[in-house]
């Protein structure tokens, strides 16, 4: 069964590797979806796939890469029907 989930993720997670290292995580645990930097600061991520696979993917993104510093997250359920995992533009 396919879950979509939409994530709000808060801290310093901009500037530090963070987009493009979700997007190698995504498609290591075989999901779909998208990422993106927002002008607050914050990343935004909209994430399909098997429940575990987001869940592992979620557990990633508590911490990030090496640079990273999350400070909070805010999960959602998602909307949408995804075929790839790709970088889009910031807003």
């Amino acid at each position: 069964m396919k879950f979509t989930k939409h994530i709000l993720i808060f801290g310093r997670v901009q500037g530090v590797f963070f987009r493009e290292s979700m997007c190698i995580k995504a498609n290591e645990f075989g999901l779909t979806g998208w990422v993106r930097n927002r002008q607050d600061g914050s990343l935004e991520a909209m994430v399909q796939g098997v429940e575990t696979q987001i869940d592992a993917l979620i557990e990633w993104a508590r911490h990030g890469p090496e640079n990273a510093h999350v400070t909070s997250m805010a999960i959602s359920d998602g909307y949408g029907d995804y075929t790839d995992f790709r970088r889009v533009d910031t807003v």
